[in-house]
């Protein structure tokens, strides 16, 4: 799939030569990374996560605590108790599934955190991007965060500073 869009790209950009169209690239993580308020929101993102995973982590000890409990007294107990001890255990494992879902499953609370820190950050990012496409008249702005999709970038072209610029940060 990859390979399908840098060739369309290259395509495009070859019959848009005849019409002088202008071409640029950014760096989004280059730019990201030089705005203060991303970095901390970043930080705040990663203390969650450390917080989250710290908690859940105790709670797998619990059932594993639980476990081993059950394993040393399991000859002791009627059929009746094991039953109860394994549906405790399960129960409470299921638990801490839930609560890890909650937090990092697909619109768990880190998504929604990350969302409203870091989304409006990009969308200024994004906003940028388009005024100085507009106002440089290009016809394409390349990012070149995710991966390399082209095979030569000139620096020239770089208009990542310029994002920083127009978003009021200096580097």
């Amino acid at each position: 799939m990859k390979k399908i869009i840098t060739s369309l790209l290259a395509l495009s950009i070859s019959l848009g030569a005849g019409f002088a169209q202008k071409y640029a690239f950014v760096d989004t993580e280059y730019i990201l990374s030089n705005i203060p308020s991303y970095k901390a929101a970043q930080d705040q993102l990663d203390q969650f996560s450390t917080d989250w995973e710290t908690e859940i982590s105790a709670m797998y000890a619990d059932v594993e605590q639980m476990y081993r409990d059950y394993q040393a007294e399991e000859v002791l107990l009627t059929q009746e108790m094991k039953r109860k001890r394994e549906d405790d255990i399960i129960n409470k494992e299921k638990e801490v599934k839930d609560i890890q879902n909650k937090y990092f499953g697909r619109e768990g609370e880190l998504y929604k955190k990350r969302q409203e820190l870091i989304k409006p950050i990009q969308d200024e990012v994004y906003n940028a991007v388009k005024e100085i496409a507009v106002e440089g008249n290009y016809a394409v702005i390349f990012d070149t965060s995710s991966g390399p999709s082209l095979l030569y970038t000139n620096p020239r072209y770089d208009l990542s500073d310029d994002v920083l610029e127009k978003l009021g940060y200096k580097n």
